[in-house]
């Protein structure tokens, strides 16, 4: 691996910094107390050509490959405070654009990527049932084929984008008697008949990322508007989360090094028994472990991603990476609380928040445990 980036992946990198800072950053406190979701802030994103970067250029898109995507992601992360508006963001690129790239018809790809790319259509990646959680295909919501359509009927939960999604990838069995295989994946536009969604859930982090549920009462769906061949639900949905784990977790990375820069700052600063804080071993040791801590996920994830660039398989390294880089944060994140004392707990000085927000990592995409699972399972046990 080929660790030197060239020319125009670190001028992409620089100026994902930059329009962060200029464009992302403004009113995110407030957004956070009242859990509100910024569309302007959506599209301002959509026109820097963010949604864009993994997509064709006859969508749209930049075309760029994982690699440079993630990278570039890594620095929206470094200049954005705002941890839920990336996630959003993530969720859409890698539960609804890829898997709509990679197993749409051409009408479908036509039809939906160039205005997810715009910013004018938010994607939403529904799988999540309440009696579900890891248990991933444990589906229940229903499909039941009627001529030309489907009718679906059943309800999901905790799914991101859903109070302000405008295109929703759901997964409902056509048979349940068939287990996974009985999975399938299918377009649903908001405004469909049958189709409604709760307005969004009270969270403890990523407050900024609408999060909800949606309900199916028989919503009927085109034939036309199935993602894939029946009985195709598991393969897509594994597909999406194997791009999701390897790269959902950049801006993650570049979030922990602005809590590093912020920690040596005020350790190199503040003053205590008439000299620096960062001058005691306590101190100084924490920082210690937050640079080797971003410095090895930072690894982790270019690894994956170049994995991903070479066309290689790499389930075991993005759950890898999904673990590492998630646990990692937690722990960067209580350490610059604890580098900060007091004023680390209080929510103005806005530490608290990364905290708050990286706890959800290790949740979302399957839980530190799963990921766990994932990586015995490669190994043989």
């Amino acid at each position: 691996m080929d660790f030197d980036f060239t020319p125009e992946q670190v001028e992409l990198r620089e100026a994902a910094i930059e329009f962060a800072r200029g464009a992302l950053n403004e009113g995110v406190y407030e957004a956070d107390k009242e859990g509100r979701f910024s569309r302007e802030k959506w599209r301002a994103a959509a026109r820097f050509g963010l949604l864009g970067l993994p997509i064709p250029e006859e969508y749209g898109g930049a075309g760029s490959d994982l690699l440079t995507t993630v990278y570039a992601m890594e620095g929206l992360g470094y200049g954005c405070c705002d941890n839920g508006l990336l996630f959003s963001l993530n969720a859409h690129m890698w539960s609804a654009q890829v898997p709509l790239l990679r197993f749409g018809s051409d009408e479908q790809k036509q039809h939906y990527l160039p205005p997810m790319v715009a910013g004018d259509l938010i994607g939403v990646h529904a799988i999540t049932e309440e009696g579900s959680g890891s248990d991933a295909f444990k589906v229940s919501c229903r499909a039941r084929r009627i001529d030309d359509r489907y009718v679906l009927n059943g309800s999901k939960i905790f799914i991101t984008n859903a109070p302000v999604a405008d295109l929703l990838i759901v997964f409902a069995t056509v048979n349940p008697e068939w287990g996974a295989d009985g999975i399938s994946a299918f377009l649903v536009d908001k405004g469909t008949p049958g189709f409604s969604v709760s307005s969004g859930f009270d969270k403890m982090g990523l407050r900024t990322a609408p999060i909800g549920e949606i309900f199916l009462d028989d919503c009927a769906v085109p034939v036309a508007r199935r993602l894939g061949p029946e009985g195709a639900g598991v393969a897509i949905f594994n597909s999406s989360l194997d791009h999701e784990r390897a790269s959902i977790l950049a801006a993650n990375v570049g979030a922990m090094q602005r809590q590093l820069e912020k920690c040596v700052e005020r350790a190199a600063s503040w003053e205590r028994f008439g000299k620096p804080i960062g001058k005691f071993q306590s101190i100084s040791n924490k920082i210690a472990d937050m640079k080797v801590r971003l410095e090895t996920a930072r690894l982790l994830l270019y690894k994956v991603a170049w994995l991903k660039t070479q066309g290689r398989r790499a389930s075991m390294e993005a759950a890898m990476a999904k673990l590492y880089i998630s646990e990692c944060m937690v722990e960067s994140s209580m350490q610059a609380i604890s580098i900060f004392g007091g004023y680390g707990y209080m929510k103005e000085y806005e530490i608290e928040r990364d905290l708050r927000d990286a706890i959800g990592g290790t949740i979302y995409s399957g839980t530190s445990d799963i990921q766990r699972l994932i990586i015995a399972k490669y190994l043989g046990l």
